[in-house]
């Protein structure tokens, strides 16, 4: 277990595994989060971070591991019990109440006073930038005040731990964008524990302290998202985290050695023996277009051009296999030759293991 992982911790989640029939959904995964931390579970359709939530929240039973919070295991605790707050995909509002309404319809439960949850939905509708909405209906408000008035319903009986499961996927760009941002300060105003769901890399960088990283039921990497994305732990968070390009290469214990007697420095990111077929990862921000040949390029040609405002996307192939690059916009027309060499200061490529 790596120093990431950090257990225990305010949440904790102790070799978690699922299996729906044959199928192993989660493999052993166990991660923590501080309290008042933010942790995103990112990963493609199918990865199980959805599964994971669910073990949390209690709507799921794990055949083995535990879930802690503050020390205390309750895994077998009812979903009810565990105090824990939750924002669903498609939010499960109340249509035919107001916004008050469904906000107090949890306070309820508690037997809260009716002074007392006046007060309490009036506060965390306030908290979610919703001060006055306590008579709208919800048919009458917006996608991302919808999304806000759930998260005050989570936040308004004072849960232990928030869980988000992909909160802004309705939202169209520009509201998610906004939204993001609401969400992000009304969770940091209450400082509570958060774990929340996303396929969205933009999304988990800018919400997450650390991010999560699923891939077929297993923790690839947790970490900050200048950790993921400058030192990526396996070959899949090095291709599934911002853009990279791989290609074939020789590792001589320093450096990936290319077709034509190129060679590029590069880290390990798994234990590689001198000589051995590896696959360099290698990102557009690492790697330039040369104006002529030199030892240390790759000969190659524009294939297509992608332009970025004050930067271009350039895809060329080379020798060595297809490369993404950044480039100024005016650095090469598409089917020009180029030489694609490493960029001073760029994030170091990694290798890893040849995959079949």
């Amino acid at each position: 277990m790596n120093n990431a992982q950090r257990m225990p911790g305010f949440l904790t989640l102790d070799r978690l595994e699922k299996r729906f029939g044959d199928a192993v959904v989660t493999r052993g995964v166990s991660l923590s989060a501080a309290r008042g931390e933010i942790v995103a579970l990112l990963g493609p359709s199918g990865s199980g971070k959805t599964t994971v939530l669910r073990l949390v929240a209690g709507f799921e039973t794990p055949e083995a591991g535990r879930v802690l919070v503050e020390n205390e295991d309750v895994t077998a605790v009812p979903p009810e019990r565990r105090r824990f707050g939750m924002v669903f995909q498609h939010y499960a509002l109340f249509p035919h109440l107001t916004a008050g309404e469904n906000v107090a319809f949890g306070l309820a439960a508690r037997g809260e006073g009716a002074e007392a949850s006046r007060a309490r939905v009036a506060e965390t509708l306030a908290l979610a930038g919703l001060s006055g909405f306590e008579n709208r209906r919800i048919t009458e408000i917006s996608g991302g005040q919808q999304q806000r008035v759930a998260l005050a319903r989570a936040l308004a009986p004072n849960p232990r731990v928030l869980l988000l499961d992909e909160p802004l996927s309705n939202l169209d760009p520009a509201l998610r964008e906004r939204t993001r941002r609401e969400l992000k300060r009304a969770i940091r105003q209450v400082g509570i524990t958060t774990l929340f769901v996303t396929h969205e890399q933009e999304e988990a960088f800018e919400l997450g302290d650390r991010v999560a990283v699923l891939h077929r039921g297993r923790l690839e990497q947790i970490g900050s998202p200048e950790e993921l994305f400058e030192a990526p732990a396996t070959r899949f968070v090095a291709t599934f985290i911002g853009r990279s390009s791989v290609l074939p290469a020789a590792w001589d214990g320093v450096a990936a050695r290319l077709p034509g007697g190129v060679a590029w420095p590069a880290v390990a990111g798994a234990p590689l023996a001198r000589g051995a077929e590896a696959d360099l990862v290698v990102r557009p921000e690492s790697l330039l277009l040369a104006a002529s040949a030199r030892p240390d390029a790759l000969p190659g040609t524009v294939l297509e051009r992608r332009y970025a405002g004050r930067s271009a996307y350039f895809r060329a192939t080379t020798d060595a296999g297809e490369v993404e690059v950044l480039g100024a916009p005016d650095a090469a027309r598409e089917g020009e030759r180029v030489f694609v060499a490493l960029a001073p200061g760029g994030p170091t490529p990694r290798v890893f293991p040849r995959e079949p």
